[in-house]
């Protein structure tokens, strides 16, 4: 008897307690996209801005976003100091060494510069065709995220 209360409980945890973000790469994107069609959500962040960690230790934990970005949207977390070459959208995009031990990848640059800034964090959407249709650079609680993504789904 204990071991099913046990496993009972672990179920109910399991599938109620810890829901994850399914993130995606660039290059799987072209095959979903042929699965289904959806508009891709790209969140470019880097390790040393405090608001891009927020946003990854409050609003992308946040249940209801989870939800709504697994079920339908496309997600992919972009490190914008990614050095490794990215394939996306038949181009590849590589690292831009700034000289001091520090740089960015294009695909950050072409994706998150609003205003001839690239400033961190950046939330960026797309459509099937790739095209970006939205980006905004600020922080986002969940509250704010869950109205973007309602305007995202008209």
């Amino acid at each position: 008897m204990k071991k099913l209360i046990l496993i009972i409980f672990l179920i109910g945890i399991n599938s109620n307690g810890f829901a994850q973000l399914r993130s995606y790469s660039f290059e799987q994107i072209d095959s979903l996209q042929q699965i289904q069609k959806r508009k891709v959500i790209v969140f470019i962040h880097t390790d040393w801005c405090k608001y891009c960690q927020a946003m990854k230790n409050s609003t992308f934990k946040n249940k209801t976003i989870i939800a709504q970005l697994n079920s339908e949207f496309y997600f992919i977390d972009l490190h914008a100091e990614e050095k490794r070459t990215i394939r996306f959208n038949n181009q590849k995009f590589n690292y831009k060494s700034n000289g001091n031990s520090s740089g960015v990848n294009e695909l950050a640059i072409q994706l998150g510069t609003v205003n001839n800034q690239l400033a961190y964090p950046i939330i960026c959407a797309l459509n099937p065709e790739n095209e970006i249709i939205f980006q905004d650079t600020n922080y986002r609680n969940a509250k704010d995220f869950e109205v973007i993504l309602a305007k995202l789904k008209e």
